[in-house]
């Protein structure tokens, strides 16, 4: 089964405009991260795109002017020192570590441990250090990009399809508890983007064909798929969205 793509475009939403409003991007480095960067940019975001390192941050920052931030993951004094000063009005939780393809009794519990301490514990602890700031200015919007992994089962994925679980429950907590302060707090949980890192697995005839025949679209999310629905949620016409996991999905989960 195939499906003519759209077009993409890294023109963000007419309704989206951020005048000027301070907006975190992690994991910037990234295809969905940078895309993020480019549309929050288009739309009048000041953005702050964030990596593990500045090197891998220069071109898409001198392309659009955004702020450059190095800092690590896995490390909560890294996070605590780099977001801590930042009067931050929203957030996307985009960095993220896919770990390995494995059944649950092969598994190598180094990287289990390693991909829940990025993909989860990492996003917490960046909303743990943003969110002072975010009331100080009275509210604000968080996205924390999942994974269609979290909503279904999917083979090989008890390590990614675990920690993006994890992920979205620490969204609809954090959208339980942040409400009050008018703090917004969604997740994305998109299909495949079909990136040199996924082609890997994804790109085998065996493992590609059969899961595209079983999504109504037919076809691989593209990074700008991803973003405008980011932008979106961050933006105003999503004001009365909160705890949401929106499937990017082609319509897969609803099989």
């Amino acid at each position: 089964m195939t499906a003519t793509p759209t077009t993409a475009t890294t023109d963000a939403p007419a309704s989206a405009g951020f005048n000027g409003r301070t907006i975190l991007v992690t994991g910037a480095s990234g295809g969905i991260g940078a895309a993020t960067v480019r549309q929050l940019a288009a739309a009048g975001a000041k953005v702050v795109a964030s990596a593990r390192t500045l090197e891998s941050l220069a071109s898409l920052c001198d392309e659009t002017g955004a702020q450059p931030l190095a800092f690590d993951l896995t490390s909560e004094a890294s996070i605590r020192d780099a977001v801590e000063g930042l009067e931050l009005w929203g957030v996307v939780n985009c960095g993220g570590f896919g770990g390995e393809i494995a059944t649950p009794q092969d598994t190598d519990i180094d990287v289990f441990d390693k991909v829940i301490s990025i993909n989860a514990r990492g996003a917490l602890l960046v909303i743990k250090y943003a969110v002072p700031a975010m009331i100080r200015q009275g509210g604000g919007a968080i996205v924390n990009v999942s994974s269609q992994a979290s909503m279904v089962a999917l083979h090989g994925h008890i390590s990614y399809g675990s920690s993006k679980a994890a992920l979205d429950n620490i969204t609809r907590v954090s959208a339980l508890e942040l409400g009050k302060h008018n703090i917004r707090v969604n997740s994305v949980n998109p299909t495949v983007v079909m990136t040199d890192m996924s082609n890997f697995y994804w790109g085998r005839p065996e493992i590609g064909g059969p899961f595209l025949e079983q999504m109504p679209l037919g076809r691989w999310a593209t990074v700008d798929d991803v973003a405008g629905p980011i932008v979106f949620l961050l933006s105003d016409a999503a004001a009365m969205i909160t705890g949401a996991s929106l499937p990017i999905d082609g319509g897969y989960t609803s099989r």
